[in-house]
């Protein structure tokens, strides 16, 4: 892809993906044990088990856990997964399944050398829920800009959840001073710089609430 041909970005695949090909194979078949997307999952299992124990460790622990742990499971996944392949029909679907995981192989394995990745990227899907049941709700935005604009709305509000601020209050906040505000000086009214600030007043809402 042109997004990876400079190398300042690098793609590191989603290992909750790869392995909802197999789940969904795993459903059909009324999630019987023993069977080959069975087994398959067994063995992704272990990656997520060792990511597990590692949420919210330094990247450089994630990095040389991963390294003795990890890939050990990764190196003996791809071992069977190849075993495998050349056992069922190239057409049928575990084939596609595995084919899926074997074709994005380096990207799948990319977060075992960098612990700033993650192995999935299920916090993500759950920060964009929001953004995806809206597109269906009012399916467009009516222009390019206004979509650009969207873009920036949802980040600063999903930064401000990430930071331990109430969005409806964070964005009270900026449109109350942002008309008086110097523009050169604009990066004062980001999330982490008023979190301080306007956590104590969310705190105090939800002993109210409760």
């Amino acid at each position: 892809m042109r997004l990876y041909e400079s190398g300042r970005i690098v793609e590191a695949a989603c290992w909750s993906h790869a392995r909802r090909k197999v789940w969904d194979i795993h459903e059909r078949q009324h999630r019987l044990t023993g069977t080959l997307a069975h087994q398959a999952l067994q063995r992704i299992g272990g990656i997520f088990k060792v990511e597990a124990e590692l949420n919210g460790k330094p990247p450089d622990e994630r990095m040389r856990v991963r390294q003795e742990r990890a890939a050990p499971v990764l190196d003996e996944l791809k071992r069977w997964m190849n075993n495998t392949l050349a056992q069922v029909s190239a057409k049928s679907p575990m084939a596609l399944a595995i084919g899926y995981s074997l074709s994005n192989w380096m990207a799948l394995t990319r977060f075992v050398d960098d612990g700033r990745i993650e192995a999935h990227n299920n916090v993500a899907e759950r920060a964009l829920r929001g953004v995806a049941i809206g597109r269906k709700n009012y399916l467009h935005l009516g222009s390019d800009a206004g979509g650009q604009s969207a873009a920036v709305i949802y980040t600063l509000l999903g930064t401000a959840r990430l930071n331990g601020i109430n969005p409806q209050l964070y964005l009270r906040h900026v449109l109350e001073r942002i008309a008086d505000h110097p523009i050169n000086r604009i990066d004062e009214l980001l999330p982490w710089v008023v979190a301080a600030q306007l956590r104590p007043a969310w705190h105090e809402e939800l002993a109210k609430a409760a």
